[in-house]
């Protein structure tokens, strides 16, 4: 009897285990069929939403290939950084030139040309410089204070438009080379129809957009340092101008001083 209790009692043991075993495996199969499920439905879902822009350009960027949009993006970065430089050069040169001209001119009425002089020494910017210039020379007479005026004029407008041809260069450069990728692009398109001795749609639409790519961002690059680029000739334009009126009212203020 112990014997057959014992049987019995490893009989039902097993059947249960198998029962818990049989339970664990389907619940661990729903389990994984669920989180394939889930993971599935997160996929199509994020597949289904818009990508941002910053998502868009990145891909586009990538398929049109490492090679020359490289190149295309060194270019907008060098030209953006001359832009920004320059812009903040020519912000600071911006004076305020009635105010400077009135100072100088109380200052040669109160004090001669050391006060006006020490008035243009602490005032920044080029017409301040020209100012100077022109003062310290008031003793050689006016002709020699207006050729220093002019003189001192051109080295401040070359200051100005220092490394400004670089930024065209870039404007012209980017489109350029994306022209280029538009060429290899259909090169590359062409070889591939050529070694499938076939013409497929595939084949074609794939070359041909990697190609369009590259003279997208190229144009890109060129509009945007177009952009920065005519700021910076308009604020040179208006700073000469203004270096020009101001060296006209100096020598005025240095003959009615004289007189």
């Amino acid at each position: 009897m112990k014997r057959l209790f014992s049987l019995l009692a490893i009989t039902g043991m097993m059947a249960f285990g198998t029962i818990n075993a049989t339970t664990i495996a389907n619940t661990t199969t729903v389990a994984t069929s669920t989180t394939i499920n889930t993971t599935q439905e997160s996929e199509d879902a994020a597949a289904d939403q818009p990508l941002g822009f910053h998502q868009v350009l990145k891909k586009y960027f990538l398929e049109g290939g490492a090679g020359f949009m490289g190149i295309v993006l060194l270019c907008l970065i060098l030209g953006l950084a001359i832009a920004i430089e320059r812009i903040i050069f020519l912000n600071l040169s911006t004076t305020n030139t009635k105010k400077l001209t009135q100072s100088v001119e109380d200052a040669l009425s109160s004090g001669g040309v050391e006060a006006a002089k020490e008035v243009c020494r602490n005032t920044k910017g080029p017409i301040a410089s020209i100012y100077y210039q022109g003062l310290d020379r008031t003793d050689e007479g006016i002709e020699a204070a207006e050729k220093a005026v002019v003189a001192y004029g051109g080295v401040q407008m070359g200051q100005l438009e220092k490394n400004v041809s670089w930024v065209s260069l870039f404007i012209a450069l980017a489109p350029m080379l994306g022209f280029m990728g538009t060429v290899i692009g259909m090169i590359e398109a062409f070889n591939k129809i050529e070694a499938a001795g076939d013409i497929q749609p595939s084949l074609v639409a794939g070359g041909i957009k990697v190609a369009l790519l590259t003279t997208v961002f190229g144009l890109i690059v060129a509009i945007i340092l177009q952009i920065f680029y005519n700021y910076i000739i308009a604020k040179i334009d208006s700073i000469v101008n203004d270096m020009e009126d101001a060296s006209i009212t100096l020598m005025d203020l240095l003959i009615r001083n004289k007189k």
